[in-house]
């Protein structure tokens, strides 16, 4: 399996952004995809998760309402629209896929692989 992440860039508070997770590999509608962020000296956040066949979706509290998590099936792509960015979501983005079904917001831990991380950067 392999995860291409991309979309990322700067961008001013307000704003919006959308990532790409290109996936290939294997079929995935029994995988659970997921966005991560990251930045220094923190661990790994879960953002949003997505069930491939189904499509439901979790997201964290601090980008309810302003996040949402999609797949293309035909393209095999994941994405993550971020609308109303903030400075606070300045991160590395990372997208990560496991072979089962998963249900709210695991951790990083739950997932077996992972993209590239694509960085984002929200200026005030």
């Amino acid at each position: 399996v392999q995860l291409q992440a991309s979309g990322g860039g700067l961008v001013q508070a307000g704003g919006s952004l959308r990532l790409s997770c290109a996936a290939s590999g294997r079929p995935f509608s029994s995988y659970s995809m997921a966005w991560f962020r990251q930045t220094p000296g923190r661990e790994r956040e879960s953002v949003a998760t997505i069930s491939w066949s189904g499509g439901v979706t979790s997201y964290a509290d601090s980008v309810k309402d302003r996040f949402t998590i999609s797949t293309d099936n035909a393209k095999n792509t994941v994405y993550l629209q971020m609308s109303s960015l903030k400075p606070e979501d300045t991160a590395v983005y990372y997208c990560a896929a496991a072979p089962r079904i998963l249900f709210g917001l695991p951790n990083g831990r739950s997932y077996d692989y992972w993209g590239q991380g694509t960085q984002v950067t929200v200026s005030s």
